[in-house]
């Protein structure tokens, strides 16, 4: 009995100290959440310390026994389980590395402990992640001799086996992967989605060619004008000081001189603000609208350099319509600095949600955001255009050999400052000394390059910030750390890549200048675009060498990398054309519903900041798991925003900043 009892104390010892250390790592569990194979893994190894990480699960088990009772638990999105049978005598150590994750160390998932007697496996449990496609390692212990290697892409809530067993030769083994259960289909929902909207699309397009009809426009005005007639009938006729507008003000033609304003352009950027909201709002809870860990594209990499271009394409607009209005540049100084400060304080509070629970602490103050990204690209191009915008181009001569250059020549003195900046850019990134890392890495360090490099996030980018704002005052949780397991704090809105959103703001005043120079020759407008979409196109080639990976300087939202805003404004100008020829040149689209919020941008983005928590954006969900409730959630919050900003366009309300 002695004996037992002592067995006994001593398994409620190690269960207490198991939870007093799941407790102590409770501060850094975030950076390793479900996204490798993580809620469900036995342990995610440091590829630096070696230290072990307890999994968040309700259940403590060995540390090498995995999940025997894992049927018991409901699979959350993006997992499955896998099922280790082990018929060798020796125990198996199985590792795993994500086909995403660059040149990264295999982690350990756990280990299977040797088969207890001859033709009967032993068998141990794990949950995996689905995501991407992942390598499985299996190592024979204690010689950590390599068994087998497996690449394979686990389906969301499947449930497979692995058996890993002797051949006739006892030196050969085998490893088979088996799908037990199919896994569910998580794209359904996307598909449903896109029925129902494609059909109010259609719908809506039916009932305008309709109601476009002469017939029908007939009917209607015969309708409004009888209920006319009887509301004048029933109304106090003649009464003093009353005047009745004439029905014929309704129809008569506009005024000679309308403003004439590009739906296109509030098009575009209602399609990427529109999205943005979307993304932000968890966009279903799927992989490929979440922001991509390091290099490479998502869909939620897109929109928001996007917004960049065209907030520099409606700068060269504005300005140019206000020098011609009889503005001073100084005056129009003063304003764009002013616009300026106003995004900045506004972004530095929608980012910092603890005003909500009194003054902002300047210990933990997040500085840098999306709005500050903006306010500085805006003063810079904006104060660029000030010093070489001309108020009258309708004197500049087409005549000339030059003439094809014009938009570029006229101002060459910008585009010369925005060049040195960008060398600056590089200068820095390549060429900075950064304590402990090599120069020029632009790696997410974590678990990448080996784990050579696990503290160099970013390289010359993230130094920088750490070294001008301090680490507590950048973003704390990148999405690096999804895949290769970073703890350093990293911020994509730093200082560093602020000079590339400049290039980027200023490709799209660059396309102003197309609009304004070409106006009204829309094949000149449209040729210009698909010119500077080709060059910038063939540039992102050169420097990505068409790879995700090998490039001389990837596509990275991260680092706003060179070949990043190459690349997306290469997507913008092909885009912008799109749009510009459906919407301005035939009319065949009137750009609805994107238009709306594009038109109420700054109101938009900052409502569905600060009430994203609230009803009707949000509400308490029966399965917060399924990709159904949560992609349900996320368009009706985001279709909440076009109404919203569609009433105000009605009611002829704008929040301009």
């Amino acid at each position: 009995m002695g004996g037992a009892a002592d067995s006994l104390d001593h398994r409620f010892r190690s269960l207490a100290m198991s939870i007093r250390h799941q407790r102590n790592e409770k501060r850094w569990r975030p950076c390793v959440r479900s996204g490798l194979l993580g809620i469900g893994a036995v342990h995610l190894q440091s590829a630096v310390t070696g230290v072990f990480v307890v999994p968040l699960t309700a259940e403590v088990s060995n540390v090498t026994s995995g999940f025997p009772h894992h049927k018991h638990r409901r699979l959350k999105m993006d997992e499955a389980f896998l099922t280790v049978k082990n018929e060798l005598d020796t125990e198996v150590v199985v590792s795993w590395v994500s086909e995403h994750c660059y040149q990264c160390l295999y982690q350990q998932l756990g280990v299977a402990p040797a088969a207890p007697s001859l033709g009967q496996p032993s068998s141990v449990d794990f949950i995996v992640s689905t995501q991407h496609e992942i390598t499985l390692q299996l190592n024979r212990t204690p010689a950590t001799q390599e068994l087998c290697t497996l690449p394979f892409h686990f389906g969301e809530h499947g449930n497979y086996s692995l058996w890993v067993k002797n051949l006739n030769d006892r030196s050969l083994v085998n490893c088979t992967l088996v799908t037990d259960a199919d896994p569910a289909n998580s794209y359904i929902p996307i598909l449903v989605a896109f029925l129902i909207f494609a059909g109010l699309a259609l719908v809506s397009a039916i009932g305008r060619i309709i109601l476009g009809l002469s017939v029908v426009r007939g009917i209607l005005f015969r309708i409004s004008g009888s209920m006319e007639t009887e509301r004048l009938i029933n109304s106090e006729l003649g009464s003093p000081g009353r005047t009745v507008a004439p029905i014929t003000d309704n129809i008569l033609p506009p005024p000679n001189n309308p403003s004439k304003r590009l739906r296109s352009l509030d098009t575009f950027r209602g399609i990427s603000l529109v999205i943005m909201v979307f993304v932000n709002y968890g966009a279903g809870r799927y992989w490929f609208f979440k922001h991509e860990s390091w290099n490479g594209l998502t869909v939620a990499d897109l929109v928001f350099p996007w917004f960049v271009f065209i907030m520099g394409t409606s700068t060269a607009l504005s300005i140019n319509a206000s020098l011609r209005a009889g503005s001073t540049r100084s005056s129009l100084l003063r304003k764009v600095v002013w616009r300026s400060l106003q995004l900045f304080i506004i972004g530095v509070f929608i980012i910092n949600p603890n005003y909500c629970q009194g003054p902002l602490s300047w210990a933990n103050l997040r500085i840098p955001g999306v709005l500050q990204r903006l306010a500085w690209s805006y003063l810079v191009v904006a104060c660029l255009d000030l010093l070489v915008a001309r108020s009258h181009l309708d004197i500049l001569t087409r005549d000339a050999w030059w003439s094809p250059g014009l938009d570029i020549l006229l101002y060459w003195p910008a585009w010369l400052c925005v060049l040195l900046l960008e060398i600056i850019w590089l200068c820095l990134t390549f060429l900075l000394p950064v304590p402990n890392c090599p120069t020029g890495y632009l790696g997410p360090g974590g678990i990448g390059d080996m784990g050579l490099y696990a503290n160099c996030t970013g390289g010359a980018a993230g130094f920088i910030d750490r070294w001008l704002l301090g680490e507590n005052h950048i973003y704390q949780t990148p999405s690096s750390r999804v895949i290769y397991a970073t703890d350093m704090p990293y911020d994509p809105e730093g200082v560093l890549g602020s000079i590339s959103s400049v290039l980027m703001a200023y490709l799209g005043l660059q396309a102003g200048k197309i609009i304004l120079h070409y106006r009204d020759v829309h094949t000149s407008i449209i040729s210009r675009f698909l010119i500077w979409g080709l060059i910038l196109g063939v540039l992102s080639a050169v420097l990505t060498k068409c790879s995700r990976d090998q490039g001389f300087i990837p596509v990275n939202k991260n680092l706003w990398s060179l070949s990043y805003v190459t690349t997306l404004a290469c997507f913008a100008f092909v885009l912008l054309v799109l749009v510009y020829y459906t919407v301005d040149v035939r009319k065949w689209w009137s750009g609805a519903p994107f238009y709306y919020p594009g038109m109420n941008s700054i109101l938009v983005y900052v409502g569905h900041e600060v009430f994203e928590e609230y009803f009707p954006f949000r509400w308490r969900m029966a399965n917060n798991q399924s990709h159904a409730e949560h992609l349900t959630q996320n368009l009706v919050a985001t279709s909440c925003w076009v109404f919203i900003s569609y009433v105000l366009y009605r009611k002829k309300i704008f929040w301009k900043i």
